[in-house]
C-alpha cells in the first residue's frame, strides 16, 4: 500500500518524545507497565533503555529515531496484521513499515498479549 508523500513527511517529522507518552498512557490504561513497553520497544529497535529514554527526552523525529536504531529485530517480518486499517506486511515504504510495526507491538501489549508472543519468541 502506498501513502502519499506529504503524509509520509508529516509522520516522519513527528518527535518520538511526543509519541512515547501516548504509548505509555495506552498500555498503562490497560494494566501494562512502562517497563513492559520499554522492553518491547527495545526488542523491536535494538535500542537499550538508556538510548530509548534519550530519544524520548530529545527532539529526535521518528525518522531519526529509527535511523539511530542499532538493529531492528530480525523477527520483524513475523509481525503481521492490521493497524490503522492497513496490513503492516503490505506497507511498501520501509520507514513507514517500521513505524507501523512499532504501533502494532504497542497495540498487542495494550491488548494483553504475552511478551513472548509479542517478541515472536
Amino acid at each position: 500500500m502506498k501513502t502519499n508523500e506529504k503524509t509520509l513527511q508529516r509522520v516522519y517529522k513527528m518527535p518520538f518524545g511526543s509519541i512515547y507518552p501516548l504509548y505509555v498512557e495506552k498500555v498503562e490504561k490497560k494494566g501494562r507497565t512502562t517497563a513492559e513497553l520499554d522492553d518491547v520497544l527495545c526488542w523491536l529497535t535494538g535500542h537499550d533503555e538508556e538510548s530509548l529514554h534519550a530519544a524520548v527526552e530529545s527532539e529526535e523525529t521518528l525518522s531519526e529515531f529509527f535511523d539511530a536504531a542499532p538493529n531492528m529485530n530480525p523477527n520483524v517480518d513475523l509481525i503481521t496484521g492490521v493497524i490503522c486499517g492497513v496490513r503492516v506486511e503490505d506497507i511498501e515504504e520501509p520507514l513507514m513499515q517500521k513505524i507501523r510495526y512499532m504501533d502494532k507491538v504497542v497495540d498487542e501489549l495494550a491488548k494483553g498479549k504475552k511478551l513472548e508472543k509479542i517478541k515472536r519468541a
